[in-house]
């Protein structure tokens, strides 16, 4: 499938009545795990969209682009509402929630699997862990808050144990800015990649801060506050993986080929038949948006859509499932990672006077007091042990203890 190739319709054709915006909301009872997946994943790939073209109207001295800028962003605003409004009334912030974490993870996984750039792949990795980790203390609150059982929600595809603890996560944000992929030279799926792992933890962080005064518990809405912070940190890591030397134009196709590339992988798994049409029409309306990038870059730089993505035929789609073995094995070999500068150190390797323990010492003081940690200690105080979903033992045996929370891994040496 080559989009350039496909018959596009003039963008203003895409514009929908209010009735074909507010679509009928899946049932959280018997949706699919990956069809919510897909629909909060989509919804933070609109996100990305509307507020990249924010940003790119706000630089631009041009007002006949600008226009063109504001039709393809309103088209794409209609998308991401549309999609926001898959999510039904009676699902919870905190189920919800569930979803953007097991999204995370599955993700992650996929990606990482297929990247062939190792800067890239260890940044995967490296959030994957504590993303991992974020989704057992969110279960763990939904468990002693609800007594509902994340299990469930994620269909069994995904364990839910602890990864890097997130207490450990919290780090100087000098540590946060990673080397840039010279988008001269990668791969078309290192360049997708990047651009969707940016959006799909950009909607997570984006998601947590707004939720966070909405909560309905002191301890919730702390949680929510500690883990978006979290969430911050992987938006900077995976935003500086992007080539900074690239032009709008460049930045806008780019964008819109990453959007038919989702649209078309999402269309080829869904289950649901409604979703499944809908993933079907945003397709189309995004082959339109991407011919006028095209038309633009000619336009206004005078070139070729084949001078940015020579071979525009999708590589692999992206297929979202279970991946509870790459899991484990990442779990094994670099739970002891932390982030230093450009890139990752173990713990022990530190300096005593790396600026990793002089933030930790800052945020984390007292230890008791960090709400990630209070979490599972109140859900041990509650039913004498924490709440998993582990089909085998931590790989890690120091995570392995269910009636104590473990809170100096990955940020006391010697652990």
């Amino acid at each position: 499938m080559n989009p350039f190739e496909e018959k596009a319709v003039p963008i203003e054709q895409t514009i929908e009545s209010w009735n074909q915006l507010y679509p009928k909301a899946y049932n959280k009872n018997t949706v699919d795990p990956y069809t919510k997946l897909r629909i909060i994943l989509m919804n933070g790939t609109e996100f990305e969209a509307n507020w990249f073209l924010h940003q790119f109207h706000r630089h631009c001295n041009n007002n006949d682009l600008r226009r063109e800028i504001a039709l393809s962003r309103r088209i794409e605003k209609q998308q991401q509402m549309k999609i926001a409004n898959l999510k039904p009334i009676d699902e919870t912030i905190l189920e919800h929630t569930i979803g953007y974490e097991q999204l995370a993870v599955d993700l992650t996984c996929e990606l990482a699997k297929k990247e062939k750039n190792e800067t890239v792949k260890k940044a995967l990795n490296f959030a994957l862990l504590e993303d991992f980790d974020h989704l057992y203390r969110y279960a763990d609150l939904l468990e002693f808050e609800t007594n509902t059982h994340a299990e469930r929600l994620v269909g069994g595809y995904t364990e839910i144990m602890p990864g890097r603890p997130t207490i450990a996560h919290h780090r100087h944000p000098y540590d946060s800015v990673r080397p840039f992929v010279n988008y001269k030279e990668a791969d078309l799926l290192t360049k997708l990649q990047i651009g969707i792992i940016t959006a799909a933890e950009q909607q997570t962080m984006n998601y947590y801060m707004n939720v966070s005064p909405l909560y309905l518990t002191d301890i919730g809405r702390k949680l929510y506050q500690e883990i978006g912070l979290v969430e911050e940190q992987h938006v900077t890591q995976y935003g500086a993986l992007k080539d900074p030397n690239c032009t709008w134009l460049e930045e806008l196709l780019m964008h819109e080929y990453t959007e038919c590339y989702l649209y078309y992988s999402c269309y080829q798994d869904e289950v649901d038949p409604d979703i499944k049409k809908i993933w079907e029409c945003h397709f189309h309306q995004e082959v339109a948006q991407l011919h006028k990038a095209a038309e633009l870059l000619k336009q206004y730089e005078g070139r070729e859509w084949q001078q940015v993505i020579p071979d525009a035929t999708f590589p692999e789609l992206l297929h979202l499932g279970p991946n509870k073995d790459y899991v484990r094995d990442v779990l094994a070999r670099t739970v002891r990672l932390t982030a230093d500068r450009e890139d990752y150190a173990e713990v022990d390797s530190l300096p005593d006077d790396a600026t990793f323990f002089k933030y930790q010492e800052k945020v984390n003081t007292p230890v008791e007091d960090v709400t990630s940690h209070r979490v599972i200690e109140q859900e041990i105080s509650k039913l004498g042990q924490d709440y998993r979903f582990e089909e085998a033992e931590n790989p890690i045996e120091v995570l392995r203890n269910r009636k104590s929370d473990q809170t100096q891994l990955a940020r006391v040496k010697g652990i």
